[in-house]
């Protein structure tokens, strides 16, 4: 694949900051971007992350999540995470998600990361959700990762966050392989699950089923 030049690459860049820009016009000085990463696995929790970058950032190479390495998602969040005016990271654990419901469990990570940035933003871009109990104006972006720059950036350190936190998990419970596949159901994973059942952090709503006629 050819590498982007230079003036490409600002070009991409400056067109990430569409939202962000509409905002500034407006008179906002602070704007976080929110996502979240592990709505789908059948094991560990949600995590949601809220990041405020300074107004002109420039992070060579920030997109997506899902468009990057794994390497070069770990060097972003490092590169983020010192260039952040304020980073926050909420979690809705196992338990939680099996109480209530995942899309609620998603909202209330997203909140709790909203809630915890130690600068109050004054405008909110979300990747696709709305956030009820967040009163601040905010705008729900459908493919917003892909779209908003503080969106992209919250999902680079949500990812290597919870990526982080299902390789610690995998010391504990070395046999479900949660260091490859991060508690997704891949084949390897449901065949761990008929082989071992359930462990701590399998969400029993999700994978349950896996268990039945074993």
């Amino acid at each position: 694949m050819k590498k982007k030049s230079e003036e490409e690459e600002q070009a991409r860049l400056e067109q990430l900051l569409i939202y962000e820009n509409e905002y500034y016009a407006q008179g906002a000085a602070f704007i976080a971007g929110v996502d979240e990463v592990g709505r789908g696995p059948l094991a560990g929790p949600v995590l949601a992350c809220a990041v405020i970058l300074p107004k002109r950032p420039r992070i060579e190479g920030i997109d997506d999540s899902k468009r990057l390495s794994e390497k070069k998602r770990e060097n972003l969040a490092k590169i983020i995470r010192g260039a952040a005016l304020a980073v926050s990271i909420g979690m809705t654990d196992v338990k939680t998600i099996d109480g209530i419901n995942i899309l609620q469990a998603t909202v209330k990570a997203m909140t709790e990361a909203v809630n915890g940035l130690s600068v109050r933003p004054d405008a909110v871009l979300i990747d696709a959700l709305r956030l009820p109990g967040v009163n601040i104006p905010q705008r729900a972006i459908i493919r917003g990762d892909a779209l908003s720059m503080s969106i992209a950036a919250a999902s680079i350190v949500a990812k290597t966050a919870r990526d982080e936190m299902m390789c610690e998990y995998h010391e504990l419970y070395p046999e479900y392989g949660f260091d490859q596949h991060k508690g997704y159901g891949t084949e390897k994973h449901i065949l761990a699950i008929r082989e071992f059942g359930l462990c701590p952090i399998h969400r029993r709503s999700f994978s349950a089923k896996f268990t039945e006629n074993t």
